[in-house]
């Protein structure tokens, strides 16, 4: 957290919280949601600014219900998530990189929902792949020992049966199935605080 920000809380310690003015999208941007994006239900608009971006970035916490918030000076904005706490992409150097920029430890476990979205968890960091990174790592699928075609995917994802591993820096990490309505229950998080704290 900044130092900026801690002298912020410490000045004006009882700020309201701010609800439903800001998202994370499944790609790992940040969306700005104004009051008619938020009466139309839309994403918002993303942010492009990379000193407010590289700001969020450092300071993007969660509380004790497991709502993750960007501690704004003194005030929490909560966020909405479309997926995830934690976006990653896979990086040549690292193997994951968040959409905050920090490195993604390697993955303790890995799920994959029924529409194919890939989801890893290392620690306790939860971060669904970017979609755009996605064609990549079912190359690295196996099951004993051979590369998992489309349509036996398909069938584990459906019925499942068998053993399921990803092949990542020269080891296997099992895959597991995960619906996507259960993540948030699993993982312990929320994904969208502002109907817990709907506007009054």
């Amino acid at each position: 957290m900044d130092d900026i920000v801690r002298q912020a809380m410490a000045k004006w310690p009882n700020v309201p919280h701010c609800y439903g003015w800001l998202a994370l999208d499944a790609r790992g941007a940040w969306r700005m949601r104004d009051e008619a994006a938020q009466q139309a239900g839309s994403p918002g608009d993303k942010l492009n600014n990379e000193a407010l971006v590289g700001f969020i970035n450092r300071n993007y916490l969660h509380d004790e219900r497991g709502c993750w918030y960007f501690q704004n000076g003194p005030q929490r904005v909560y966020v909405n998530l479309e997926a995830t706490p934690f976006i990653a992409r896979t990086d040549p150097v690292h193997g994951f990189v968040l959409q905050t920029g920090q490195p993604l430890a390697a993955p303790d476990e890995v799920f994959l929902t029924e529409a194919g979205a890939i989801v890893l968890r290392a620690g306790d960091v939860t971060a669904q792949v970017d979609d755009r990174d996605v064609a990549y790592l079912l190359h690295a699928l196996e099951r004993d020992g051979k590369p998992v075609g489309d349509e036996e995917l398909l069938a584990w994802l459906e019925h499942g049966g068998g053993e399921l591993a990803l092949c990542w820096k020269g080891g296997l990490v099992n895959v597991q199935r995960i619906r996507a309505d259960g993540m948030a229950e699993r993982f312990g998080f929320v994904q969208r605080p502002d109907r817990l704290n709907p506007p009054k």
